[in-house]
């Protein structure tokens, strides 16, 4: 139950905090007071989607939050607060959102911070408002199907359904894709095989491609290169004069030298290292000199491997590696599309599955739709009846032959197609609401369906803003009663602008518009016993005239449901 709202900064809502009782609560005014306003500040708390304009003027953020209370019998709302780690204070909780004219908000439940898609779901277990365009859905036969669901409980059952339904769905994309793939799978195939295997007979080696280019340009000039290694060979050792010759000499001249004066000893000791590596460095380069022939066949193949290696790197990848990695991946594709067919099969076989247990599911389902139709019908069409509809007739239907897109024999939620009816005057056959029903019916249509789904769930509070829309005279006088009967065991919120409603509440609240300090404010007042009997004699007649007075103490003497304060009215 809805115990206490607090709204700040809230469009033309400076400030302000207000009480609400259990049972029947009503709110009134003068048109375009704000009233509206109220409503929307709740339904902002209630997870509605919003933006900064609903900021009041020159203010940087709007909050708005609740003190609500959970009784024992609400044991989906305590449950999912458990599921979250929160608890309630004295049966309590407290409830804020705020959002800033950045954009940004924030929400929390007893101080932690939830998301707005969790607000909304944690809110529906509490209230349902129903706004002034509300009835307008009645029209749409898709909500249909959702009242019928959420009178018989099959809410989760049908999510569950739908969970199933998109699963099924999934797998028949994926069985699509395997068969558009296999009609090209065998040029695939043949292609991915031809590629492997010219990879596997080329087989190139890291680094490879840049060895063999080297070797050929070394025997595309061994020429050169032959003439080069001759001259160094004279340098080097072959000749008198050559430089392993000299540094023999050098070496043996300064050994004797130094024998004789030993300060030499130190150059001797590098002059002896300079003739050995000379030495070790001729060694060298003889060893080169003697593997160095010219092979011409072996310069055609050098040529023909490193042709072979760069078609392939032309048409698989940059380098040796990338290529190795294309024969992978193709290799792995080649599995994918070999199994394929099996995979085709495996995906058949699920679908099937998926089809049996969603012809068991929608078959449960519809069986339990039609069989809640059946206890729904009298019970909105005697809620009608005490809605100042004696003589109508509410009917159900519920057709078990709904079929989906492109010929599935499921839409989401089933295999049922869910559509009220009604016939307002007796004697007349049931026909589609958007053909029959006028405005003032559909409100009242709509009350006695909002009403019969609360008791079938905990919800315990009802917002109705202006369900008042098209009606007047007896049929007013049935509303209040009804609203009233109702908010023996359910706490309603109820806008109004007829007195024969507001006389019937327990608790009355006045939205008024003022100026102060050159700005529009909105408040809301709770009105003790005189200054509603002038309230109600102002909706009355739009004065508080002695006459207005008199009709207005007549209506409250006759209709008034408690004691408030201390003072009967």
């Amino acid at each position: 139950m809805l115990e206490e709202l607090s709204v700040r900064n809230f469009a033309l809502i400076d400030a302000l905090s207000l009480t609400f009782e259990e049972g029947f609560n009503v709110l009134t005014g003068e048109t375009g007071a704000g009233k509206s306003i109220l409503v929307g500040s709740l339904s902002f708390l209630l997870g509605a989607k919003a933006d900064p304009g609903i900021i009041r003027t020159g203010a940087a953020e709007a909050q708005v939050s609740a003190v609500v209370s959970l009784k024992k019998q609400q044991p989906e709302a305590l449950a999912w607060l458990r599921a979250r780690g929160m608890s309630l204070e004295d049966d309590r909780l407290i409830i804020r959102r705020t959002i800033k004219t950045s954009g940004r908000g924030a929400i929390s439940i007893q101080q932690t911070p939830v998301s707005r898609g969790e607000l909304v779901e944690f809110m529906a277990f509490l209230f349902d408002l129903h706004g002034q365009h509300t009835h307008e859905s009645l029209l749409k036969k898709e909500t249909h199907r959702k009242y019928l669901d959420r009178f018989a409980g099959l809410e989760e059952e049908t999510a569950a359904f739908n969970r199933v339904f998109l699963e099924g769905e999934a797998k028949k994309k994926a069985l699509d894709r395997f068969v558009s793939l296999a009609r090209d799978r065998g040029m695939r195939l043949e292609m991915l095989h031809y590629a492997v295997e010219e990879i596997t007979q080329g087989n190139p080696k890291p680094g490879e491609i840049q060895d063999l280019e080297q070797e050929a340009r070394r025997l595309g000039d061994f020429e050169k290169l032959a003439g080069f290694v001759q001259s160094l060979g004279a340098f080097l050792c072959d000749e008198e004069r050559s430089i392993l010759s000299l540094s023999r000499r050098i070496h043996a001249a300064m050994e004797s030298a130094a024998g004789i004066d030993g300060r030499l000893a130190s150059i001797a000791k590098r002059m002896e290292d300079w003739y050995y590596e000379t030495e070790d460095l001729v060694e060298v380069f003889r060893g080169y000199r003697d593997t160095l022939t010219y092979d011409p066949g072996r310069l055609e193949a050098v040529e023909e491997r490193l042709a072979l290696l760069y078609r392939l790197k032309k048409k698989y990848g940059g380098d040796e590696d990338a290529i190795q990695r294309y024969r992978a991946q193709a290799e792995a594709e080649i599995e994918a599309l070999t199994a394929s067919e099996a995979g085709q099969e495996n995906l058949t076989t699920m679908i099937s599955m998926i089809e049996a247990d969603l012809a068991s599911r929608a078959q449960r389902l519809s069986a339990q739709r039609i069989a809640a139709a059946r206890d729904l019908e009298p019970r909105i069409t005697a809620s009608l009846t005490r809605l100042g509809m004696p003589h109508a007739r509410f009917s159900v239907s519920v057709i078990s032959e709904a079929k989906g897109a492109k010929g599935s024999r499921y839409q989401p939620w089933g295999m049922d197609e869910v559509e009220f009816f009604i016939a307002p005057n007796g004697g007349e056959p049931v026909q589609e609401l958007s053909r029959i029903a006028s405005g003032g019916e559909l409100s009242r249509i709509m009350l006695a369906i909002k009403t019969v789904l609360s008791d079938a769930d905990a919800l315990e509070t009802l917002v109705f803003d202006e369900i008042d829309t098209g009606i007047g005279g007896e049929v007013a006088l049935s509303v209040g009663e009804y609203l009233a009967k109702v908010g023996q065991h359910k706490q309603i919120l109820c806008v109004t602008h007829l007195a024969s409603i507001a006389v019937r509440a327990y608790n009355h609240l006045k939205v008024e518009k003022k100026n102060e300090a050159g700005r529009t404010v909105t408040s809301v007042v709770v009105l003790s016993a005189d200054e509603r009997r002038k309230e109600i004699a102002r909706m009355l007649a739009g004065d508080a005239g002695p006459v207005a007075l008199a009709h207005a103490d007549a209506l409250l003497v006759k209709y008034s449901n408690g004691v408030k304060d201390g003072e009967t009215y």
